[in-house]
């Protein structure tokens, strides 16, 4: 399912980055309901969330786009 690959994604950056689901939840603007919903595969992230997501990780916004491979 697609919206398990951007979670996975997302978890895998956050944790790299050493970032709590409340952290990273407080930083983007949103409750950690809803994020952990994103990470769980339950929930598409949307445009800003991701734009936002990439910020703060310091990361390429094409990095948290899932491949075909994973």
């Amino acid at each position: 399912m697609e919206t398990d690959k951007w979670g996975r994604r997302i978890r895998a950056f956050r944790k790299l980055k050493g970032l709590t689901q409340e952290g990273l939840a407080r930083k983007i603007g949103i409750s950690v309901s809803v994020l952990g919903e994103i990470e769980r595969g339950s929930r598409l992230p949307t445009e800003d969330f991701l734009d936002k997501v990439a910020e703060i990780l310091v990361v390429p916004r094409g990095e948290l786009e899932p491949s075909d491979d994973n």
